[in-house]
């Protein structure tokens, strides 16, 4: 009896250390005494070992997170409308040559103006001030605070694509608002800019073909006529 369970034992032993080198794939045991290199959870697209594929996506959405709050509070940029208004009638048109200050209080004249703007490559002018305008509706600290970093970023920095001409006080002016941001800390940027604006980009729109071809398409359509 005693030897029959000595075979049975030994067979057992056998299958085993058969079934433990079939798991094993060829070309991939490691040398004896050493570990394997790669943990069960690593990564099959990653270099390294120590991260899996759902680190990577959560990173990648982080990084969409933080951009989609940056530019959450952007000015509908890049359509074709600025802002949600019925188009403009024939007087409203003709009155945006009395003044620039016509023009820009009319929500129509402001889109139009700012399509000009656009083909100018000088939209952000238009961008910017737009932002200030929604700023300065902000009744919440930490809003007014976020929105203020957003502000900075965008239009003032000069890392930004979309900086806007401003004189050195005025930026000096911005960097100390910025250190405690308030309702007023863009105000001498968006007058610069506004005036901006007025000098140069407004009288060269009454002289463009855009402009004229408004009024055309206006006129036309006008009842009286």
């Amino acid at each position: 009896m005693g030897s029959e369970r000595m075979e049975m034992r030994k067979r057992q032993m056998s299958v085993q250390q058969e079934s433990a080198a079939g798991e094993t794939a060829p070309g991939q045991q490691g040398q004896p005494g050493q570990a394997n290199p790669r943990g069960s959870n690593a990564c099959c697209f990653c270099w390294c070992c120590c991260c899996s594929c759902s680190c990577i996506v959560t990173i990648r959405n982080e990084d969409q997170e933080e951009r989609n709050r940056k530019s959450s509070y952007d000015v509908k940029e890049g359509t074709a409308d600025c802002e949600d208004c019925p188009k403009p009638t024939l007087e409203e048109a003709h009155s945006w040559a009395q003044s620039f200050d016509k023009l820009m209080c009319c929500p129509a004249g402001r889109n139009a103006f700012r399509q000009f703007l656009r083909t100018e490559f000088s939209e952000e002018n238009m961008l910017f001030w737009l932002a200030c305008e929604e700023f300065t509706k902000e009744a919440t600290k930490g809003l007014i605070e976020e929105k203020a970093r957003v502000i900075y970023e965008d239009y003032v920095s000069i890392l930004s694509p979309k900086e806007v001409s401003l004189d050195s006080r005025v930026r000096e002016t911005i960097n100390r608002n910025m250190q405690e941001p308030n309702l007023q800390t863009f105000d001498d940027a968006q007058v610069q800019i506004y005036t901006l604006m007025q000098r140069d980009s407004y009288p060269r729109y009454m002289n463009s073909s855009a402009y004229k071809n408004l009024l055309n398409t206006l006129s036309e359509q006008s009842p009286e006529s």
